[in-house]
């Protein structure tokens, strides 16, 4: 049976008349690691600072284990909150190793115990050789997953990542994010993380929720939100894809220019309508000899494979990610198939 550990009820902030979050809320079940995610502006980081006790919320409450931590009669302080909190910037303690550092929310454990339990933690990080290293010797990755132990000793209730790997470059970034999802999973840490990036964010999260304008727009698995966005802005900001128009023909039935598609058509578009349809990159299959043409009007090589995009019969641009081995020059016309698994569509935007 599924325990929820953080619950956040139509949650409102505001900094000088101005909403920042409206009416957001979400659930979080214990071990579940979730993630708002956003462009900047979006409220996240705020919705993290409501969470951990630093900002007040002006409406509705937030739940942690089923009691009340923040309301508008309401706001237990941080530190009686049982929360870990990684920062940006990793915020370690120039002047202390990283033992001290990892050990600096134990002081109240007996030295023998604290000793074990900074061992266990420099183990789980691995970082046994680097025990006596002081921050400014580590490298960005290496200080990331200190600030990750130090969070963790004290056995938090619920773990906050404020945009934690930003700071860190891109391979090390996807590395990381993979670990630290393997430690919270075999520690069986809850956590919520803040970040802009999606990659990120599919990599670490069980679910997300995708925020404009302060509020979560959907709050799902990062599947669910590339093939079933609920509306247009989450189709918009989540992948890669094109909108085509389509005529609807019935129920389970859209014409596009490269072909006809099968599935459930938005129950608010009607037989004879037009439609805007989402295609993915992966949508779009390179075949030589296919009678659907497109010409190559852009490539970007990604290793394994290459995003081309290229130009319809009728001038509308889509998106196809192909194998490397087939590498055509911009100008080039390739064969392509359409290969949608089901119909992702919207009314046109007036």
């Amino acid at each position: 049976m599924d325990t929820t550990l953080l619950q956040l009820n139509h949650i409102q902030q505001q900094y000088a008349g101005h909403q920042v979050l409206n009416r957001l809320s979400l659930r979080l079940f214990k071990g579940e690691i979730g993630c708002l995610l956003g462009p900047s502006g979006c409220g996240k980081t705020t919705a993290l600072r409501c969470i951990a006790g630093f900002e007040p919320v002006t409406d509705g409450e937030i739940l942690i284990n089923g009691e009340c931590v923040s309301s508008v009669h309401t706001c237990v302080p941080p530190e009686k909150r049982q929360i870990g909190m990684v920062f940006q910037d990793y915020a370690l303690f120039p002047h202390l190793d990283v033992s001290a550092n990892i050990g600096f929310g134990l002081h109240r454990l007996p030295r023998t115990e604290r000793k074990q339990q900074i061992e266990h933690w420099l183990q789980i990080v691995q970082l046994e050789n680097a025990a006596g290293k002081y921050p400014h010797e580590l490298s960005g990755g290496q200080q990331q997953r200190v600030a990750l132990a130090r969070a963790l000793a004290p056995r938090p209730e619920l773990l906050l990542l404020d945009e934690p790997f930003s700071n860190l470059d891109v391979t090390l970034r996807e590395h990381l994010s993979l670990e630290v999802r393997e430690i919270l999973k075999k520690q069986g840490i809850t956590a919520i993380l803040v970040t802009h990036d999606q990659s990120e964010a599919f990599a670490i999260a069980d679910k997300i929720g995708v925020m404009f304008g302060g509020d979560i727009q959907q709050w799902d698995s990062a599947y669910n939100l590339y093939h079933h966005p609920v509306n247009r802005p989450v189709a918009d900001f989540i992948g890669q894809g094109v909108f085509l128009p389509g005529n609807v023909v019935d129920m389970q039935q859209i014409e596009i220019e490269l072909g006809l598609l099968k599935g459930d058509v938005p129950r608010n578009c009607l037989p004879g309508s037009r439609i805007d349809v989402l295609i993915r990159p992966d949508d779009i299959v390179y075949l030589e000899d296919s009678p659907q043409r497109a010409a190559v009007i852009n490539k970007a090589f990604r290793g394994a494979e290459i995003l081309y995009t290229l130009r319809l019969a009728s001038g509308s641009k889509v998106l196809s990610l192909v194998p490397s081995h087939h590498n055509h020059n911009v100008g080039e016309v390739i064969g392509i198939k359409l290969a949608t698994e089901h119909i992702v569509a919207f009314k046109p935007v007036d």
